[in-house]
């Protein structure tokens, strides 16, 4: 029998680094609950994972306390489609494109996931505590977190903009940061986007124009309820997420294309001995067609890598 991941049900409802894609009356901090039936995005019924089996000798790679105990812990962010989020509300297992590639992953190497939910900013600080054994939460590869985290990377995503639609603000791709000169910026907390928005904050002025403002929003539903109540210019989130979001017609967004791509991959702990067994089981999955499936189920297949790496440099 093939292991099944153990899911533990969050005591609140997570904030992620995305945006939730319909979330606009999602519950606010400290409560839980989700968006309404109706807001919800359901999730394709089809399970490419289901027909995964147990490959010997990726298994043989974990370190031997993990083959005995048949168990892998797991601290995820569940934010919003395609990555990862509730089609059917808090209380039930979450979806998305990062559940499935984890959880075959997890059948690959013979292990159970145990699934802990948990904000975006707690989980790589919590790696080196020993809390999960790996992280997920579409964690992009940079040079200051190759520091401190190890990664294998299972997709190619990044970073974009989206805008209210019929705002005029921003009408077009944004290529350049002095576009954003003047406006409000909102993302998410601990997230790529923010050290980005902070460490080139001095541009406008460099430009001789008006900085533009960032505010962080560890709550996803709060950012886009800020963008549509006029709050907030433009959303900086993932490629992938806006993309997504902007498909969905109640969410009345624009997407303003890809600026800058990053690599997504499984956080570690520095010098974690996992780090071999997943690459070689993510490359399993490329091998045998089950990662094509996955990324097809959820409309990412633009985003598929030819092989899975350890610790790769960030895109320049």
């Amino acid at each position: 029998m093939n292991p099944r991941p153990i899911w533990t049900r969050p005591r609140t409802v997570v904030a992620g680094a995305l945006l939730p894609v319909l979330a606009l009356s999602a519950c606010g901090s400290g409560t839980s609950g989700a968006a309404p039936a109706g807001a919800r995005s359901p999730a394709p019924t089809d399970d490419p994972v289901a027909a995964v089996r147990k490959v010997d000798s990726a298994a043989a790679l974990l370190p031997a306390g993990v083959r005995e105990s048949g168990t892998l812990r797991v601290g995820s962010s569940v934010g919003f489609p395609p990555g990862a989020y509730y089609p059917n509300g808090p209380d039930k297992p979450p979806a998305g494109q990062d559940i499935d590639i984890a959880n075959a992953v997890a059948k690959v190497l013979g292990t159970r996931l145990e699934r802990q939910d948990a904000s975006f900013e707690t989980i790589l600080p919590a790696l080196g505590s020993g809390k999960y054994d790996f992280g997920t939460g579409n964690f992009g590869v940079t040079t200051e977190r190759l520091k401190t985290i190890d990664f294998v990377t299972y997709v190619n995503d990044g970073q974009g903009f989206a805008v209210k639609t019929g705002n005029a603000a921003l009408g077009k791709k944004v290529t350049d940061l002095t576009q954003l000169c003047g406006l409000t910026i909102g993302t998410g907390a601990g997230t790529t986007f923010e050290a980005t928005l902070t460490a080139q904050k001095g541009v406008c002025a460099k430009a001789g124009r008006k900085p533009y403002d960032v505010k962080v929003y560890s709550e996803n539903a709060a950012t886009l309820t800020a963008l549509q109540q006029g709050r907030i210019d433009v959303i900086m989130s993932t490629i992938n997420g806006l993309r997504y979001q902007a498909a969905q017609p109640a969410s009345r967004t624009t997407f303003l294309g890809e600026f800058h791509r990053l690599d997504v991959g499984f956080a570690f702990k520095k010098g974690s001995p996992l780090t071999k067994a997943f690459q070689v089981a993510v490359n399993e999955l490329i091998k045998d067609g089950t990662y094509a499936r996955i990324l097809k189920k959820w409309g990412t297949s633009a985003s598929a890598i030819d092989t899975a790496r350890i610790n790769p440099s960030e895109h320049s």
